[in-house]
């Protein structure tokens, strides 16, 4: 069994940064795919970044220049930077960690940021 605890969200003023943890326990295989989704009020969840155990991160678009994600496969963990921060990049962030035979997500954590 898997579990992703997460970390580091908060309330936030716009322009303002903050980072997210997300670590992962449990049985891993090595190849594995972790990343972050989010979710705000009235609206589906949307993938953020994701990156694979051996590739470069993918980022959505609303995103791109303004968040990074970075992965430190020995402790299983996954960092989400995220800088100049909207409004609309209100949600509650969810860890998700995927392999071939594996789906897991952590309970999520809040950004909310501050006009």
């Amino acid at each position: 069994q898997v579990q992703l605890v997460e970390s580091g969200g908060g309330l936030v003023q716009a322009g303002g940064s903050l980072r997210l943890s997300c670590v992962a326990s449990g049985r891993i295989s090595s190849l594995n795919t972790m990343g972050w989704y989010r979710q705000a009020p009235g609206k589906e969840r949307e993938l953020v970044a994701s990156i694979s155990s051996s590739g470069a991160p993918n980022y959505a678009d609303s995103v791109k220049g303004r968040f990074s994600l970075s992965r430190a496969n020995a402790k299983n963990t996954v960092y989400l930077q995220m800088n100049s921060l909207k409004p609309e990049d209100t949600a509650v962030y969810y860890c998700k960690l995927n392999t071939v035979s594996v789906l897991a997500w952590g309970q999520g954590t809040l950004v909310t940021v501050s006009s």
